[in-house]
């Protein structure tokens, strides 16, 4: 690859031709430098306060240290800080101590494990044995489709779908249709019908870089219909979305009726870890198959934090509400300038900019003012689909999104990204 980097993207360095492993990394080395000489490296910055609406960062080049408004954190309801979600953790590391020491089938397996993965169960409404619990979000869905989906199966995912989906179907037949189109997925199910075992329609509840919600109704009907098991991965709905924060199958009142439920901790319950919920045939199959599972170390006794997130969930819902006021209020502000916020229906909200480089220009005016946002290109999204990507959490003040609100008007003033598309 040339020298040229004003369009490039992460994407261009995953594999170039002719390059070995050292001179691709020292090609990505060539980007990099390029993001710090321009002050476009908003990655990787370094914290030094725990997440939250306000987050105090190091010096680090142009950056200056101090405390800057937060939108980087998924902690929807804030709980990685609430005080009985901290004190259940402590307690869980008093009594057991830092680690598992094993993986869950040679010994790894205690109490505090099934009591998560009971709580899980009976918060999806399932009965207990439902469940069985990763360390990450993120091997809830690689590790168990990489067990469950082989040759002769086939994945039908909405092109959408987050990246550990993808990484969980390389290995069996895969089809793509168009983002939340129905029409496209039964056209594919409908030809699939009579040629693979195993039929798996894939989709996010929320999705995570336009915010806006699946047509689970329409997908779960269209799926069972031609003999299909739906799954679906609701990591940013959980919380946040439905009645009682169940997620985007709550709000389409399908919870019952879906085949196989993913998510992570790392959002709504403060944590890390994930989570995979399903028949109980299918929940032994998984704790005994799936290789990330066997053989890697059973989730530390930190997790019992996550028991009382999930809690508190149901016992002080205000946290939703106040969530839902912040997104709102903070959306409506952004579309008031003029802005693109895209067809978000959660709390992950875009403004969209299209160009790469005033994205980047962009994102580093807004750390300028102290506004500490993700800006986004390819290939989390398409070419000239970038955008400045927000999470608004409970715990942000009107006086924290009216400061990020007038920063937005400041960058518009600059860069005119209200007109960019």
């Amino acid at each position: 690859m040339g020298q040229t980097y004003t369009n490039a993207s992460f994407k261009d360095y995953e594999d170039i031709p002719e390059l070995d492993v050292y001179q691709r990394a020292q090609a990505h080395t060539g980007y990099l430098n390029y993001l710090q000489v321009n002050n476009f490296m908003n990655y990787r910055l370094l914290a030094t306060s725990g997440c939250g609406p306000e987050i105090e960062l190091a010096e680090d080049g142009y950056l200056k240290k101090g405390s800057y408004v937060s939108f980087v954190c998924n902690d929807y309801l804030g709980f990685t800080q609430h005080p009985e979600v901290k004190k259940a953790a402590i307690a869980g590391i008093e009594k057991y101590g830092t680690g598992a020491g094993a993986s869950p089938l040679i010994g790894g397996y205690f109490e505090f494990h099934k009591e998560l993965e009971d709580k899980i169960s009976t918060f999806f409404k399932r009965p207990k044995g439902y469940t069985v619990v990763y360390t990450t979000g993120y091997t809830a869905n690689s590790a168990s489709l990489l067990c469950l989906l082989k040759k002769d199966d086939i994945a039908i995912v909405d092109m959408a779908v987050h990246a550990s989906v993808y990484e969980g179907i390389q290995g069996t037949t895969t089809k793509r249709f168009l983002h939340n189109n129905t029409k496209a997925l039964e056209q594919i199910l409908s030809a699939a019908q009579d040629k693979y075992r195993t039929k798996m329609v894939i989709v996010d509840g929320v999705y995570s870089q336009d915010g806006d919600i699946a047509k689970l109704k329409e997908i779960l009907e269209i799926t069972h219909r031609y003999g299909g098991i739906l799954l679906v991965d609701d990591a940013h709905g959980i919380g946040v979305i439905g009645e009682t924060g169940r997620g985007a199958m709550e709000l389409y009142d399908v919870l019952d009726k879906v085949d196989i439920i993913t998510g992570t901790f790392s959002k709504t319950f403060g944590n890390v870890g994930g989570y995979f919920v399903a028949d109980p045939e299918l929940i032994t199959y998984i704790q005994f198959q799936s290789r990330q599972y066997a053989f890697s170390a059973a989730a530390t006794p930190i997790v019992t934090g996550v028991s009382k997130a999930i809690d508190l969930v149901d016992e002080e819902p205000h946290w939703q509400k106040k969530l839902w006021e912040n997104i709102e209020y903070y959306r409506k502000g952004l579309q008031d300038i003029g802005l693109d916020v895209g067809t978000t229906e959660s709390a992950i909200i875009p403004v969209k900019i299209g160009d790469i480089q005033k994205n980047c220009e962009a994102g580093k005016l807004l750390l300028e003012n102290g506004i500490y946002t993700n800006p986004i290109m390819y290939p989390a999204v398409s070419m000239k689909d970038s955008r400045i990507r927000m999470s608004l959490m409970a715990t942000h003040t009107k006086e924290h999104l009216d400061k990020a609100l007038n920063a937005f008007e400041y960058v518009n003033k600059k860069l005119d990204i209200a007109s960019t598309l």
